[in-house]
């Protein structure tokens, strides 16, 4: 404004000159170009209180208008793949897997049967036979829980020749003195534990009375509880004709878990029993992978047998329940390392997959006067899944109220399965305000102030 004033006192001083000169030749003349004069003066004072008051009106304005909102943008990240799990099947034997508690995982069938090998044809059941008999046995006579130890019996001098008949036959035996005695409980254990055939033997005639009403009996158990694959002729397995199916077994070794006496048993690593003494269990598996039971089983080379159960902690909330059964090994070895092979496999497919990173960005922020912020993971995170089960991802964004570092605007979820993995978005950095001179600058980002 300072050059406007200098050329209003330069024109005042002009004008002054000029009409002092005429006031002398003509003063009418002077009188009229001093009236010119104020009214020009007048305009001009108005035309520059109006500039002014315009200018201060237009800085506080633009100093105080409301600053655009940030552009925002935000790429929601890819779902990772997950590799498909190894399973480690029995190789060159007939068997079967059931796997009750992980149906979101491994699909509604797992329960009943999840994964086979080999045929589902009768083959030698050997030793398992004596979970049949132990089966039947409690059928005549009930214990009424696991702590129950039941009748007493006392084993005279034909339970004694058993010990000698099963020791010709090259079979598991327990010493069984003549007049020993012991509980119904403790002669299944013998009969289980070290799988000994006199017991399996004693133990069914003694419920019974004879083998042949035993056996009779066992085959209307098999036929009331739709095991129409197997087949018994007698209480321990050494006949070639005691066969079943791995669907049988698996059926088998189910209702054996549920019966209280003898999955105790069965979990028992070794025993003292009245005359058969010390007594240790033929399952080496035990404790192993999670396995609680049950029944091992062999004649000989290419017979060896195992059923089994266990309980795997896999970190999905509760135990996976197992039931399995393999059939016809070339060694004990062999059933065992297939057993264990199948179950580690099976703990292994479930898994973490890493998903997020801390501090993975999202997102950004950005204001027209250049200032940034990003949009971030809050932390890392994995989520637990069965092998290649697909990961989804979902992302949710919200608008901020400060713009400032450490702010929650969101959260990003992972879903594999019936598993979720939620992780907050927050903001990295600030959005600063723009200074006096881009508000003063940029009228057209702030909105006109006649608009």
């Amino acid at each position: 404004m300072t050059d406007e004033f200098s050329d209003l006192a330069e024109l005042m001083r002009e004008e002054h000159e000029l009409t002092d000169g005429l006031a002398d030749v003509d003063p009418e003349a002077h009188l009229r170009r001093r009236r010119r004069r104020r009214i020009a003066l007048l305009v001009t004072a108005i035309i520059l209180v109006t500039i002014l008051g315009t200018a201060g009106g237009y800085v506080a304005w633009a100093l105080n208008a409301p600053l655009p909102a940030p552009a925002t943008t935000s790429q929601q990240p890819a779902a990772p793949a997950s590799p498909a799990a190894p399973i480690i099947l029995p190789d060159g034997t007939a068997s079967a897997i059931s796997i009750s508690g992980a149906d979101a995982y491994l699909g509604p069938t797992a329960a009943d049967i999840w994964a086979t090998t080999g045929t589902d044809d009768p083959r030698p059941m050997a030793s398992i036979s004596k979970m049949i008999t132990a089966l039947v046995v409690l059928d005549a006579k009930p214990l009424a829980d696991a702590n129950d130890e039941g009748p007493t019996i006392t084993f005279g001098k034909a339970d004694h020749d058993l010990y000698d008949k099963y020791y010709v036959m090259g079979a598991t035996i327990a010493p069984m003195p003549i007049g020993t005695s012991m509980s119904e409980r403790q002669a299944l254990a013998a009969a289980l534990i070290p799988s000994a055939s006199n017991y399996a033997e004693a133990v069914s005639t003694w419920a019974y009375g004879s083998q042949g009403a035993f056996v009779s009996a066992a085959r209307r158990w098999l036929t009331a509880n739709g095991l129409t694959g197997t087949t018994l002729v007698e209480p321990t397995g050494m006949s070639e004709r005691n066969t079943s199916t791995p669907t049988d077994l698996i059926a088998l070794a189910r209702l054996a878990a549920a019966n209280p006496t003898i999955a105790a048993i069965a979990a028992t690593p070794s025993m003292a029993l009245p005359g058969a003494g010390m007594v240790h269990n033929t399952n080496g598996l035990l404790g192993t992978e999670g396995i609680t039971g049950l029944k091992t089983g062999n004649l000989g080379y290419g017979t060896y047998n195992l059923v089994y159960t266990a309980s795997m902690d896999v970190g999905i909330g509760r135990p996976l329940q197992v039931v399995g059964v393999v059939l016809g090994d070339n060694t004990r070895e062999g059933v065992d390392n297939d057993v264990r092979g199948l179950l580690s496999s099976i703990r292994e497919g479930f898994h973490h997959v890493p998903v997020a990173t801390h501090g993975q960005q999202v997102g950004e922020y950005r204001t027209p006067w250049g200032s940034t912020a990003k949009i971030v993971i809050a932390q890392e995170a994995s989520i637990l899944t069965w092998s290649d089960t697909p990961i989804s991802v979902t992302m949710q964004t919200t608008t901020p109220k400060t713009y400032t570092d450490g702010e929650e605007v969101g959260s990003i979820t992972w879903t594999a399965g019936p598993q979720t993995t939620s992780i907050p978005l927050v903001v990295e950095g600030s959005v600063e305000p723009p200074d006096d001179w881009w508000r003063l600058t940029h009228p057209e980002e702030l909105g006109a102030p006649w608009s």
